[in-house]
């Protein structure tokens, strides 16, 4: 009996959301690609009824933008919305670090640890995906230890507009390297128990992204110069019918087909988002 545990109950306008975001994020779907909802209900196989529901959340958090019977589209990644929402994440993370650090556990501190370690792998082989996933990880454990739902929700709310920006950006050997050293001096303060490093190592993380939206360039109608340098449509991809670029379909091939990682987060995205971060939670109310 101790191999029954609690499935994790998702709604499919979640699971829409979560996969219709992620391709957003990845670029699977590019800045300015037409979305329709059969087109998008097909591909992941659901109806359209959730896809609706996820398409109307992501306008809400600026990543698809709707004209009544003309267009619904994914935004163009304007930087200087990154770097506002990057500011508001910033904020909340030190937040998050001030109040965590008294609460911390031995088995948090490995858990960051952990994450750094494959944060490191990832980027060493070039796996943008794994290691944004591990960056989230890391950062998870003091906004999850702090246990206050208000900061969860807000960084889950403009995590995805960061994201974005650092796909394209990501991978570098030295930025991946800074990283990662900026990893070990937090994970090192909060083994010490110093809330007061750890809000500013964690500020410093945080603001190297605002400093990556103001160093993108910006044209007019708000599309970072490399993508409107390319030929043939949204991000220069050819579409299929549907209006669809190429490399969504292949990347999603159904819901019910996605493998995931732990806590259910299907495997393009990067952990922290879906529900209150689809987390378990903790006795108290708080998130596990």
């Amino acid at each position: 009996m101790e191999t029954l545990r609690p499935v994790r109950r998702t709604l499919l306008r979640d699971t829409a959301y979560e996969a219709i975001r992620d391709a957003i994020i990845r670029g699977d779907l590019p800045p300015g690609a037409p979305v329709r909802d059969a087109d998008l209900a097909e591909r992941l196989g659901l109806s359209r009824a959730p896809v609706r529901d996820a398409l109307s959340r992501l306008s809400g958090e600026g990543l698809v933008e709707s004209k009544p019977q003309s267009y619904t589209r994914v935004t163009r990644l304007v930087p200087r919305d990154v770097r506002d929402a990057a500011a508001v994440v910033r904020a909340m993370q030190e937040l998050a670090a001030r109040t965590a650090v008294p609460r911390l556990t031995d088995a948090d501190i490995a858990a960051m640890r952990t994450a750094n370690d494959r944060f490191r792998e990832a980027t060493r082989s070039g796996d943008v995906a794994e290691a944004l996933q591990a960056d989230d990880r890391l950062h998870d454990v003091l906004v999850t230890a702090c246990g206050n739902r208000a900061v969860a929700a807000t960084v889950e709310r403009y995590t995805p507009l960061i994201r974005r920006l650092e796909w394209q950006h990501f991978g570098t050997a030295d930025s991946a390297h800074g990283s990662a050293e900026l990893h070990d001096r937090l994970i090192e303060a909060c083994a010490e128990r110093d809330a007061e490093a750890v809000a500013r190592i964690t500020a410093a993380i945080w603001r190297t992204l605002e400093e990556l939206a103001d160093e993108t360039p910006e044209r007019p109608g708000g599309a970072p110069e490399r993508f409107e340098d390319r030929p043939g449509g949204a991000g220069g991809r050819p579409e299929r019918s549907g209006g669809a670029p190429g490399r969504f379909e292949g990347r999603l091939g159904g819901v019910a087909g996605r493998p995931e990682r732990s806590g259910g987060v299907p495997e393009c995205f990067e952990g922290r988002l879906g529900g209150v971060a689809g987390r378990p939670e903790r006795s108290g109310g708080a998130p596990a």
